[in-house]
This record gives C-alpha cells, structure tokens and sequence, in this order.
C-alpha cells in the first residue's frame, strides 16, 4: 500500500459525502432537496463584492503575506473590540483559507502524540478527525436532547486530566444549534480558571446567527484571555463559504506557530477575498440581521413540522442553520426490505425513499440523530418535511 497510515485512517467528511450521494442521484434527474450541507442560500453582501471587483482593478493579484495584509488584521482587530470586547494586536491575528484550516494550524502548533483534547459530543464532524491526525487523543463529553446538548461545569471537571491539552467547542454549535449563555459560559470558565494548563479553542464561526443576541466570547474573561484562541470567519455570517477566509484571534506564541505552519503549507490566503474582507469586518452587525432573522422563521417552521412527525424528538435550536432530531426509535423499524440499523441506515433510506439528503449523527459523535440544515427557503423545508414524514410511515 502506497498510502500512509495517517490517510487511512482519516475518515472522509461525512457532510461532503452524503452531499455528493445527493448529486450523483440528482445527475440522474432525481428531485432531491439537499439539507446535508452547512451553506447559506443568501447571496454575499454588494458592498464586500465591490471591494473585490476595486482590488482586481487595482491589482491586488500578488503574494499576500502569510498571516495576512495589515490592513485587514487592523480591521479584525476592530471588529473583535467592538463585536466581542476583545483586545487584540495585528501580531495576534492570522488569517487563513477559510476556519477549517484556522482551526487545523492551532491544533498542529499545540499536540503531541498522546495529548487529550476534549470535544463536548455532538460536535463539529471534522473536530475529532483533525485531532487524530496529529496524533492527539480525543476526549468526548456527551451530552444529549435532554440537556439542550449543553456541557455542565461538572462534566468538564470530570473530563480535564494533567494530559488534557486543549478544549475545542462551537457556540453557536454546528450540529446541534446549541448557543451558550453569558452566565453558563462564564461558569465554564470557573472550572478552566483551575487547570492552567488548558488551551481554549472557541469557534465562533455562527456568532451572526444567534437568536439569543449577542455571542459572549470566552477570551473576554481576563483569567482566561492568554490561553483562549478565538477563531471566526466569513462563511457563515456573511454568506462567503466560496470566498474561503477565517482568522483567528490567539496569544502571540501560538499565533507565530500559525504562521510558521501556514508559511510551510498554504502561505497567504487569496489576495481578493481579503480585501473584501476589510470591507466585511467593517459592516455593522446590525446590517445583518435580515438574514439572521430569516433563519430565526424557518428555524420555527422546522421545529413545528418535526413536532409533528412520531417517534422523533427536537429541542428549539437558539443559533446557527441546523436541526438534530433524535432518531433511534426507528432504529430497527422496517419497509418489508430494508431493516434499520442506524443513523445513517436512515439518511440512505430517506435519501432513497424521501430524495431528502440529510447528515447521520455518528459524524458529529452521537449516533442517535441526523442533522437537518434548514439554510435554505421555506418551501423547500415544508416539501422536505413532508416527504420524510411520508416515508417514515413505511418503517414499523
């Protein structure tokens, strides 16, 4: 075998995969709604599109420095203060090819072989893979509907160890749609104020889309601050998941590491987007809340229509694009052909039977949901619940 033992081991995206499962059946001419993928249906805002057309014009089309032009660290800088009240120098900030590869470097600047870094389950499907890779070792906290699919302090107390390296979680939380408060952050924070030694790893990639208000950042806790690496991006909130730009907010010794790192493998990310990206840290998170609002009514729609369908039980997503219903009560349920066994036994099944394209939970670690993304309108989401409603019928 010419491959590594590394790549072997390293599962393919299961959101990328279910949504290339959806594209091959609709190259066939089949009409499926694809609610598998994390993308905003709202086009980029005209204002950051400007900018990108004025820096092809003025010949942005050179290597970009690779943690970023100053300018736009100035402005990310900016945009922490008054969006988070968060401190930040130019020589803290690395900008990066999207969050993803943010949220890669600091994990390749912080593991050694055999460091745990613990996940509050469910969590992100490429968190526990990136982990891996680096030899690190994953330590799963699970949570469930019960709970709102939230961490409590004892639980974490529990879980941190002397080998406990970093702490890596999303709020709002892609799947699940769980958004910490302020005071249950903060208690979270009492518990790492104990263990010095842990790195705080915060995605705050769907900080625009919190139906709670305003995202409370765990940096801005004094105690906190130098070991807490806030990440964030454009993907999300400003509808540029094409664009691929995220940075980083960190300490200066792990922000060098980054650059360092990115220097070896990507060096700067593309010239264009990040001058438009100047132009997006500048807009005022009040010129964004049409779209968060959208959300907020299909985020509704999708929980009333799950509500109605037996055997399926959903809790009322407070941020981000996504609904995670409970689905084991169909585990061994049957048409006549096909018995279930699983999670994704039942996104194959609805993909063929419904032509609904959804993500199996045992991506995210919790193998009794699928996630929904309700990032699109709300026809769709009526005529995708419908059909999975129909279709479900057919298991006893």
């Amino acid at each position: 075998m010419l491959l590594s033992h590394r790549v072997q081991a390293l599962a393919e995206s299961e959101t990328l995969a279910m949504s290339r499962r959806a594209n091959e059946l609709k190259d066939k001419g089949v009409d499926v709604i694809n609610m598998s993928l994390g993308e905003p249906d709202f086009f980029t805002p005209d204002k950051v599109k400007q900018a990108a057309k004025l820096a092809i014009d003025q010949n942005y089309s050179f290597y970009t420095p690779v943690p970023g032009y100053k300018e736009l660290q100035q402005a990310i800088c900016k945009k922490f203060k008054r969006d988070n009240g968060l401190d930040y120098q130019p020589n803290q900030i690395v900008v990066s090819t999207g969050a993803k590869q943010s949220i890669i470097n600091v994990l390749m600047a912080l593991l050694n072989a055999g460091d745990e870094v613990i996940l509050p389950t469910p969590y992100w499907v490429s968190y526990s893979e990136m982990v891996t890779l680096f030899d690190g070792k994953v330590v799963e906290i699970k949570t469930g509907i019960d709970t709102d699919f939230k961490l409590t302090p004892t639980l974490l107390e529990k879980a941190i160890t002397p080998k406990t390296k970093a702490f890596l979680f999303s709020s709002p939380c892609n799947p699940t749609g769980t958004t910490y408060t302020e005071a249950e952050l903060r208690a979270l924070g009492e518990v790492f104020k104990k263990h010095p030694h842990v790195v705080i790893i915060a995605d705050e990639i769907y900080e625009h889309i919190n139906f709670q208000g305003k995202t409370f950042s765990l940096a801005s806790i004094p105690e906190l601050y130098p070991r807490t690496v806030t990440v964030n991006g454009l993907s999300k909130g400003f509808s540029m998941t094409g664009w691929r730009l995220g940075f980083i907010g960190a300490p200066k010794e792990i922000a060098e590491a980054c650059v360092k790192i990115q220097g070896q493998f990507t060096s700067g990310t593309c010239s264009i987007t990040q001058r438009a990206a100047i132009t997006a840290m500048e807009i005022d998170p009040s010129e964004l809340l049409p779209m968060k609002e959208a959300f907020r009514s299909r985020r509704d729609l999708i929980v009333k229509l799950f509500k109605d369908i037996p055997h399926v039980e959903v809790n009322n997503p407070q941020g981000a694009f996504y609904l995670f219903p409970k689905v084991d009560k169909y585990f061994g349920k049957s048409d006549g052909v096909t018995t279930i066994k699983n999670a994704k036994e039942l996104c194959l099944w609805l993909l063929e039977h419904a032509h609904v394209a959804l993500t199996p939970g045992g991506a995210f670690g919790a193998p009794e949901y699928f996630r929904l993304s309700y990032a699109t309108n709300e026809e769709k989401i009526t005529e995708a619940c419908r059909r999975i409603a129909a279709a479900l019928k057919k298991l006893n």
